[in-house]
């Protein structure tokens, strides 16, 4: 009977504590922050190395628009540019996001959308 209280316990134990995993894709996980212009703080998120920027930028945009932040933006990536701070120009959509060393950016509207915006006023 007590040996299986013991073998009980051993058990429910084993169920609580966390299984180490096999495959390494935590291994190349990163958590970058975004700052979107205009927004009140930036965005953080763990994506994966080898994503796409095309890939951060619409979680990024999903997250904002989740987050109920204001100015509301569009939802459509391809109307957005993504700088990393130490780049210089907009990063190409089509390139990964490891393949930059710094882990912080800003996403910004395309100029063409704010003419087209301001002259739909």
């Amino acid at each position: 009977m007590e040996a299986e209280k013991n073998m009980k316990k051993i058990v429910s134990i084993q169920t609580i504590l966390p299984r180490k995993k096999k495959n390494n894709n935590d291994d190349n996980r990163l958590l970058i922050t975004v700052n979107v212009v205009g927004s009140s703080g930036p965005l953080r998120l763990v994506v994966n190395e080898d994503d796409k920027v095309s890939t951060v930028m619409d979680s990024s945009l999903k997250l904002y628009a989740r987050s109920g932040r204001l100015p509301i933006l569009g939802s459509d990536f391809k109307d957005f540019m993504l700088y990393a701070l130490t780049e210089g120009s907009a990063l190409n959509p089509s390139e990964e996001i490891g393949s930059f060393r710094g882990r912080n950016f800003v996403l910004c509207q395309k100029k063409n959308n704010q003419v087209e915006a301001r002259s739909r006023i």
